[in-house]
């Protein structure tokens, strides 16, 4: 069960109403690979010949640090349940999210995972841990980044995970993206923002009542063009309209904080956006269906280097060649929804 929460808590005023809350999360797990060559992909690095000497120790490592944040992300408001859904990237393969659920933290919540492998030539893919006593999958396909320009056509990349399932009854589908880099060009992930738009035209066309949130490493801002035009999500809640997305790490970016460091700023890459028929608008409070309540960057100390030159940035598990046992250069993110209990 999710934790019931007095409506006061939300600064509504009928104190007599209860509520079930729900947190979905994002994290890019930075290079989750296994120790195996898996043909056909460029993932030469991560073997234990290769440039990270990555070995079966580094591995197990790897997926202790990461099952410790998954199963923590959520707990600040729900401390017994966590997360219902994560949407994770940078992983290898289905072998490497079910090694990850079977780490005790994850494995005590009785986690699932989801993954289809798509085209990246380092076979790096986006997937879906669930608590299935939360969320009930329904569905789950995977639609292809299409290259558009003739030049590009021996070229592949993440497509766009897409879950559909029921969370507190409700119709909720969720799209786990992985942008291409800043290497690639604005271009490509605006074309990537575009896509996402036509995914989340086609699922309201099916269903107008589908709640979508949209997440990933997006390799932009939310001020970047390939969020803020291309896609169309917007940075405030009353400017969204039918059929059209809320952004609300838009302030929180805007606020100076972010969830990866480069060059001493903070850039903020990795959102989760929802749809119009997830929010509540023009001062209103009708929480009897589920709503967006906040959004949250995730944050612990363990996931900052506490000393030297890079004080401050993320852990990674490597750095200028170096393993370093950290965790990700990205910071986790979350937002919580609401519904009222009947």
């Amino acid at each position: 069960m999710a934790v019931l929460f007095l409506i006061g808590t939300m600064n509504v005023q009928a104190q007599d109403k209860k509520f079930s809350v729900y947190a979905v999360g994002f994290y890019n797990l930075e290079n989750l690979f296994d120790t195996c060559h898996d043909v056909g992909h460029n993932d030469y690095e991560y073997l234990p010949d290769g440039k990270n000497k990555w070995s079966g120790m580094k591995y197990t490592h790897k997926l202790r640090n990461m099952a410790r944040v998954l199963s923590e992300m959520g707990t600040d408001v729900l401390p017994n349940v966590g997360c219902a859904a994560i949407g994770v990237s940078e992983v290898e393969n289905d072998k490497c999210l079910e090694d990850l659920c079977d780490q005790e933290p994850l494995k005590k919540r009785n986690f699932k995972h989801l993954l289809l492998e798509g085209p990246d030539h380092r076979g790096v893919d986006c997937g879906l841990l669930y608590n299935p006593a939360l969320f009930t999958v329904r569905n789950v396909k995977l639609v292809p980044y299409i290259y558009i320009k003739p030049e590009d056509a021996n070229r592949a990349t993440r497509g766009f995970f897409t879950v559909s399932g029921t969370l507190a009854g409700e119709h909720v589908t969720i799209i786990v993206n992985h942008l291409p880099s800043r290497f690639a060009g604005s271009f490509y992930r605006e074309e990537g923002g575009r896509q996402i738009r036509q995914v989340k035209d086609s699922l309201l066309k099916d269903d107008p009542n589908v709640k979508i949130l949209i997440m990933g490493d997006m390799n932009d801002d939310p001020a970047d063009r390939s969020m803020s035009v291309a896609l169309g999500a917007k940075r405030e809640l009353e400017d969204v309209q039918p059929g059209g997305l809320f952004n609300p790490f838009w302030n929180i970016h805007a606020s100076g904080t972010g969830t990866l460091m480069y060059d001493g700023k903070w850039n903020l890459f990795d959102q989760i956006i929802l749809s119009h028929s997830l929010l509540n608008q023009k001062g209103k409070k009708d929480y009897s269906t589920l709503k967006f309540w906040k959004a949250q960057i995730f944050r612990r100390d363990y996931l900052f280097q506490q000393e030297g030159r890079y004080k401050g940035n993320t852990l990674r598990t490597h750095a200028g060649g170096v393993w370093l046992d950290g965790y990700s250069d990205h910071l986790p993110t979350l937002v919580y929804l609401v519904k009222e209990q009947k």
